[in-house]
Order: C-alpha cells, then sequence, then structure tokens
C-alpha cells in the first residue's frame, strides 16, 4: 500500500475519534492531524461528550491505560457506534482473566464489547515525545482483518511515520505489553550502574523470556523479532522517556515504588502487567526468572543488588529460547 503524505484531490480524509488525552494519545492525535483527517480527542476529564466524539467516527483509536478501558467501554456501550468503524487499540497491558490459561489483552475486552467491528493492535517503538517533536519512527498494525489493518496504516503513515503491517495481532499485542517488565529490569540494571555487558544480557534474555511465553500463547516467534517486540524493547530501555524505565531506575537508586508512581507522568503498564504475567507462567509452569524478579522488586520483596545476585547465581545451562 503506498505511504499517505500529503492530501491530494484523491484525499477523503477520515474522521478520527481517539479516546485518552496522555502523552500517546496526543501523539497520535498530532500524526492523524498532519495527515489531513479530522480529529476529535476525548478523555476521562474532559468536558466533551464521548457520544458526540464518536458519532461520526471512521476510527475509534483508544489509548487509555489498561486499568481505564472497561470503564470506558462502559461509556462507549451506552452511545451510538458507527458500523463502519473502525477500533484501534494503542494500549499496552494486561488484566487478570476468569480463565486461567490466558491474561485478557486490550484487543480481546474491545472485540468482546463490540463483536461486529474490526478491532486493529497499533504497537511499536514509539516514544511520544519523539513523535510530538516530528523525529521519524516505525511502527505496527495488526488484525484479523486485514482491510482494516490496512485502512489504519494509510491513516497514519507518513514522511516521518512508517506504519507496517503484521498478520499476527496477538504477537504484536503481546510484544509490546511484555517488553515493560524488561524495560523496568534495564532501568533497574542502569540505576545500579551495572555496564553495558549486563544490559545487554538482560535484554537478550528479556527478549527469550518474551518468545517463551508469546509462542506457548500461541502467538509466532517472529513476530517478536519485528518491531512491535525487539524494535520496542531496545527503545524502551534505551530511554529515560519510558515511564518503565524510570521505575526500574529510581527503584535502584533507593526509591520507594509509591514515591515513584507520585511524580510519575502518566502510567507505567509494567507494573501491572509483571504481576498478572507471572501468576498466569507459575500456574503454567513457564520459566519467567526475570519478570519473576521484577514482580518480587516491585513488591518490595527484594533487592535491585539481590535480584541481580539471583540472576546469576541461576544454575548454568546452554542458551537456548527454551
Amino acid at each position: 500500500m503506498s505511504m499517505v503524505s500529503e492530501p491530494d484531490e484523491m484525499f477523503t480524509p477520515l474522521q478520527v475519534a481517539i479516546l485518552g488525552a496522555g502523552a500517546w494519545g496526543n501523539a497520535l492525535a498530532t500524526l492523524a492531524v498532519s495527515n489531513g483527517h479530522q480529529v476529535a480527542l476525548w478523555s476521562r476529564r474532559s468536558s466533551l461528550d464521548l457520544g458526540a466524539v464518536v458519532a461520526s467516527a471512521d476510527l475509534i483509536l483508544s489509548a487509555v491505560s489498561m486499568q481505564g478501558i472497561r470503564t470506558v467501554l462502559e461509556q462507549l456501550q451506552g452511545v451510538s457506534v458507527p458500523d463502519r468503524a473502525i477500533l484501534v487499540t494503542a494500549t499496552k497491558g494486561l488484566l487478570a482473566s476468569p480463565a486461567p490459561a490466558l491474561p485478557l489483552l486490550p484487543s480481546q475486552l474491545w472485540q468482546d464489547a463490540f463483536p461486529a467491528h474490526p478491532v486493529v493492535v497499533l504497537s511499536g517503538p514509539n516514544l511520544s515525545q519523539e513523535i510530538q517533536q516530528g523525529m521519524p519512527a516505525a511502527t505496527v498494525v495488526s488484525s484479523r482483518d486485514t482491510i482494516a489493518a490496512e485502512v489504519v496504516q494509510a491513516a497514519f503513515s507518513s514522511k516521518n511515520f512508517r506504519v507496517y503491517t503484521n498478520p499476527d495481532p496477538l504477537g504484536v499485542e503481546l510484544g509490546g505489553t511484555l517488553k515493560n517488565i524488561i524495560a523496568i529490569a534495564v532501568g533497574a540494571c542502569d540505576g545500579l550502574n551495572l555496564g553495558t555487558n549486563a544490559k545487554a544480557a538482560l535484554m537478550t534474555r528479556g527478549l527469550i523470556e518474551i518468545i517463551r511465553i508469546g509462542t506457548h500463547w500461541g502467538a509466532k516467534a517472529e513476530t517478536f523479532y519485528g518491531l512491535s517486540g525487539l524494535g520496542d524493547l531496545l527503545a524502551t530501555c534505551n530511554s529515560p522517556l519510558s515511564r518503565n524505565y524510570q521505575v526500574g531506575y529510581r527503584l535502584a537508586q533507593g526509591e520507594r515504588l509509591p514515591e515513584i508512581l507520585q511524580h510519575l507522568a502518566g502510567t507505567a503498564e509494567g507494573i501491572n502487567t509483571a504481576h498478572v504475567l507471572v501468576q498466569i507462567a507459575d500456574r503454567q509452569q513457564i520459566s519467567m526468572p526475570i519478570s519473576q524478579l521484577v514482580d518480587r522488586l516491585l513488591q518490595g520483596k527484594i533487592t535491585p543488588q539481590s535480584a541481580v545476585a539471583a540472576l546469576m547465581l541461576r544454575d548454568a545451562k546452554p542458551e537456548s529460547p527454551d
């Protein structure tokens, strides 16, 4: 599909409703506006009427936090959503599921609420501040509905923002979600000044954990080597702009989690994601040593220094994704 840059005489602007006016929602709104689309930006604290915002929407894009999705869905089910609307989720998180085998992902919540609408996942190495500054970036969109994914691809593609499609929505969504746990670990590694070697090893073994759990749940291994997996991992683990990285770094500097969260601009989704993931992985007896230690660190059950020691003292074994 050709890239969309500047509108021409054949261009038809879309009505785009973006739910969530945090840094990520604003960045996506900026991209859509720069492509000539008509954008309405809504948040739970805004005075705009949600029904009016989505009444004529071609795309409804959610950039709300994982904990806020259910509230937004309840409100949406009380208004009229156009039959043609494509639903796009740009949230990265997990919720515990009544079924013990799998967690609930944002796309599942949206699809359950609106089964007749296509749902598209958008995920990639996308630091909001850099996108707002017009710096080059790329992302991935994925859906079981190929045409819907291509519509979203065209809507957001530009000379500064390259959008790829991928046929594995589960892998795309899990890659963007699970990397937040590893980012907390890497932030702690940097906060302890453990050096580049340790950081590289931690990121590499973290990717193995992501692939291990992702493929166990049915995603394709190759997806995690793409933008929504390895790409997002590299960006999040190498930038202080990442909220999850900040949490790990500041914990290693001796701050307590409640104090960190009090001054954090936005939600660090990796905190809740780690807890949900570890519970499920334990039940399924899937080895997730980094994620387990991150969860214990976040709960105050272990120090950053003890977590490093625990990783380094694990039994010797072959390097393997299994």
